[in-house]
């Protein structure tokens, strides 16, 4: 077991130690905020830090008054989510310039009301629309495990202060990849649940079709211990569904015995590089799985979900465009404009085919519960590149790093990112598939295979 007040404590360690009363969380929080102070200027992962907030809270969690399985557990989250009495910036210059929010985010308030303690808001790529990290107005958030690398996007300071030890637990979005790109990219374990089974309320839109929310931690139980924390049906998100919470979790079912597991082939075994698929064959030996599985379509799918998220991001962002052009990120601009010319009919063509693609892939489940595929098609660019060579064709970095997330986003999949460390070179993850309401299976993996040692999250 790490020391509760050190860098590699879990979630899980921390919450332990405080309910134990081995630790007072009032200490949890003076050596989290010193970590924060240290490591931002290399790390740029935070732009809030609610220190005075964060103080307070952990005083009432010493007097007694709060209680919880993530009893004085630090966490932060995307700039996206609503933070009482800031602005709820979304990456970008122009909102800064709104209303502050008047109440937290939803999912900020249910993990408090499980004992965890805010810290800040974190760094973003503007808009969510991003697979970089970068950030025009408030710089990039770096990559821990080498700072002259990119953290992964849109949740790019989630990723980072995670794999920097800031904080044990982050919130991000994804949307199209934006927790699972990060998770790769700094080592660590993500998830990203059922489209819908987690409230988005009070949070900054994207794309409604596909924006989902979920966290980002060191480990698998600490996936599942916040997600049990944070499920339950909202009337404030339209999306959101009344599934219960899994009576299981946080307690996982221990190894795989039962899971049927599958390998993604085609689209998803081609066109990354080899670290990519070692990763996933890694995995896969680990598991002993040998049964290759085709997502019908994938490319069609990503192609689809590239159509969605340009026009309706443009549609959600004409009235800033129309008035303020010149205070977004020129990259950010220049896509939600392209997005603004697209015709109306191909976004009901592309929503036409996300039916029937549901509908395929759904089918696969019949012979497995969880598929594996890469998270990404490589490990974490340099800082400023922007273009990249994929088995040996040259693509643009900002678009391609989500090349296997997308295909799955796309139809509100949920999945584990089970990250591995590997020795000498950067991290790199991989996708843990299931069908819809069954993160159980994914986390059961996850797990199974840090246990086995395969995966791990240590901080950098």
């Amino acid at each position: 077991m790490s020391d509760p007040l050190s860098k590699s404590a879990t979630a899980t360690e921390i919450a332990g130690a405080v309910m134990s009363g081995k630790v007072k969380a009032a200490a949890v929080i003076d050596a989290t905020l010193k970590r924060i102070e240290a490591a931002e200027p290399a790390v740029n992962a935070f732009t809030d830090v609610v220190a005075d907030r964060a103080r307070r809270r952990a005083a009432e969690i010493d007097a007694g008054l709060h209680r919880g399985p993530l009893l004085g557990v630090p966490f932060a989250v995307k700039n996206l989510f609503d933070i009482a009495g800031l602005p709820t910036r979304a990456g970008s210059k122009i909102n800064v310039d709104g209303p502050k929010a008047e109440r937290d985010g939803a999912l900020v308030r249910k993990l408090e009301a499980a004992g965890a303690i805010l810290v800040g808001g974190l760094n973003m790529g503007e808009y969510a629309y991003d697979f970089t990290g970068e950030n025009a107005h408030y710089g990039p958030s770096r990559n821990p495990h080498d700072p002259t690398r990119m953290s992964g996007g849109s949740s790019g300071g989630s990723g980072a202060a995670v794999a920097a030890g800031e904080v044990p637990l982050a919130l991000g979005s994804d949307t199209n990849g934006s927790i699972r790109v990060p998770s790769s990219l700094c080592g660590l374990f993500g998830l990203k649940p059922t489209y819908g089974r987690l409230s988005r309320a009070g949070s900054f839109p994207f794309v409604d079709s596909f924006d989902h929310l979920g966290p980002i931690a060191r480990s698998a139980e600490d996936l599942a211990l916040s997600f049990d924390a944070m499920q339950g049906w909202d009337s404030d998100d339209p999306v959101c569904t009344d599934r219960p919470a899994d009576p299981t979790l946080p307690r996982l079912v221990e190894g795989v015995g039962g899971l049927r597991i599958g390998i993604a082939g085609d689209y998803f075994a081609k066109g990354g590089e080899p670290e990519a698929f070692e990763a996933v064959a890694t995995v896969a030996k680990a598991l002993g799985a040998t049964k290759t599985v085709v997502l019908p379509q994938a490319a069609a799918a990503r192609a689809a979900a590239y159509v969605i998220t340009a026009i309706e991001g443009a549609q959600l962002h004409l009235p800033r465009l129309r008035t303020r052009p010149q205070d977004f990120d020129p990259d950010t601009r220049e896509r939600f404009m392209a997005g603004a010319l697209l015709p109306g009919a191909w976004y009901v063509k592309a929503q036409r085919f996300r039916r029937q693609y549901r509908a395929q892939v759904l089918k696969l489940f019949e012979e497995v519960d969880v598929i594996l595929a890469p998270a990404t098609p490589c490990t974490a660019p340099k800082l400023g590149q922007t273009m990249m060579t994929l088995d040996g064709v040259s693509l643009a970095v900002r678009a391609n790093l989500g090349i296997y997330t997308q295909p799955i986003s796309f139809i509100g999949l949920p999945v584990a990112v089970a990250p591995l460390q590997r020795p000498g070179g950067l991290p790199i993850g991989v996708q843990l598939i299931a069908k819809p309401y069954n993160e159980q299976a994914a986390l059961r993996v996850a797990a199974h295979l840090q246990k086995l040692g395969v995966a791990a999250a240590p901080p950098a």
